[in-house]
């Protein structure tokens, strides 16, 4: 087993709390080196470390804090704010490694922030936290409450001259608003719906401003960086991607819940380490970053967790939500319910996005209830063609990405749909075994 940068092997009791997160965890060694620091040495010790953003699009952290201004201003002269903002609005299908973050260790993400508004010059930021996450965003305020009152956050952070604040904001549950333009809309109090890009974030982000946006994950890294140094970090996983990551597994195997592992493993070796597909029943499909990602059938499942390879086998590493379905599984059901969420979140701004999640959720419900027809498999592909690549953010793709990978590796599950008139795995009137199962059960 590798070493762990962001949970413990065994659950320690009060990790949430101030005391235990500095008594047993190392809590805010990292911001206490980072204060020693220059900015832009905080920002080449991120580079160095290799961690890529761990909210989907896994772009290189230190990379993306590099673009924000050094000293903007306005036109008069004056400077100008800079913001940071945490992405807490976990609602990806298939992915839960935020919320337990945010139950376990809110001091990790606090430091996490702490350290990179340092490396940014950022003076404020918020959390911006699902809705939904009452339990969680309790949790957040005493740790707030915590840092506040022991100096971490505020005035003369460590009396090392730097200024801090951190407060939460808590969102209404759309799932658009995971998406960080739309985050920032709704962060300002307007209608969640994406920017067009550019003016990036960077440049004009929160109310105007510069602005930095990362996930919970991204911000828990970077603190195990910053205390022990980055070649820890970078020597595990792969040359482009460092460090471990936090898979959510569920669906059909034996130990569903929240691993941390290098990012070199494969998808075979995880499902293993999760005791194997359930029951001993046969693996028949794998999405292996969240709802959006495109299925891989099991003979694909020899390929590494890692955004590179991921992207290479025709999927994505996207938020790290694994689902596995066993030979149980009516593949079409599980695209039609898929995409039955996706019509209900679309933000609806853009007309390829808003028609085409709504037709392409109307077709899978009509094939996969035994009335659809042959030409609808064509009707599927030529909607996704106007889709994918064609709106202002990725909502689109994200839509076209189980819908086509689906019809494409499962193609005779769809074309016997519409022959035999009913789904060939069950009998008349029953359903289809729940793909998307709910666990309370959490492994390490």
């Amino acid at each position: 087993m590798s070493e762990l940068f962001l949970t413990t092997k065994d659950q320690i009791a009060d990790s949430h709390t101030l005391s235990v997160y500095r008594s047993k965890l190392q809590g805010y060694a990292g911001l206490e080196r980072a204060l020693t620091m220059t900015r832009d040495e905080v920002v080449d010790q991120v580079k160095k470390s290799n961690l890529r953003g761990r909210g989907g699009a896994g772009f290189p952290t230190g990379m993306k804090w590099s673009f924000m201004p050094k000293e903007p201003k306005h036109p008069d002269g004056s400077p100008k704010p800079k913001y940071l903002v945490c992405n807490a609005d976990e609602g990806e299908p298939g992915t839960f490694k935020d919320r337990l973050l945010l139950n376990r260790y809110p001091h990790r993400l606090i430091e996490g922030m702490a350290i990179a508004a340092h490396a940014i010059g950022a003076s404020r930021g918020w959390i911006y936290v699902r809705g939904e996450f009452y339990q969680e965003i309790v949790i957040l305020k005493k740790a707030l409450e915590e840092a506040y009152a022991q100096g971490f956050l505020g005035k003369n952070i460590m009396g090392k001259g730097f200024d801090f604040e951190l407060s939460i904001y808590r969102g209404a549950g759309a799932y658009i608003c995971g998406e960080e333009t739309a985050l920032l809309n709704s962060l300002e109090g307007k209608r969640g719906e994406p920017r067009l890009k550019p003016p990036f974030p960077a440049m004009v982000g929160a109310f105007g401003m510069p602005t930095c946006v990362n996930n919970v994950e991204t911000f828990c890294s970077v603190v195990g960086i910053l205390r022990d140094g980055p070649e820890a970090f970078a020597k595990v996983g792969t040359e482009r991607s460092g460090g471990t990551r936090l898979f959510c597994v569920s669906g059909h195997v034996e130990k569903p819940g929240v691993y941390e592992l290098p990012l070199n493993i494969t998808l075979r070796d995880l499902i293993s380490h999760c005791g194997g597909v359930k029951d001993g029943k046969k693996l028949k499909a794998v999405i292996p970053g969240g709802a959006s990602a495109p299925m891989l059938s099991a003979e694909e499942i020899d390929v590494a967790m890692d955004f590179d390879s991921l992207m290479k086998a025709g999927t994505m590493a996207g938020s790290g939500g694994v689902i596995v379905m066993d030979e149980t599984v009516c593949i079409v059901e599980a695209a039609a319910r898929l995409l039955k969420f996706y019509e209900h979140e679309s933000c609806g701004q853009c007309s390829q996005c808003r028609e085409g999640s709504h037709w392409l959720a109307r077709l899978f419900h009509r094939i996969e209830t035994g009335h659809g027809d042959t030409k609808d498999l064509d009707t599927i592909a030529r909607l996704c063609s106007n889709m994918a690549g064609q709106t202002i953010c990725a909502f689109a793709d994200a839509v076209t990405g189980p819908a086509l990978s689906s019809l494409k590796k499962f193609r005779k599950e769809f074309e016997a749909h519409i022959t035999g008139g009913c789904c060939p795995l069950k009998k008349p009137g029953q359903k289809a075994p729940h793909f998307l199962e709910h666990h309370d059960h959490v492994a390490l």
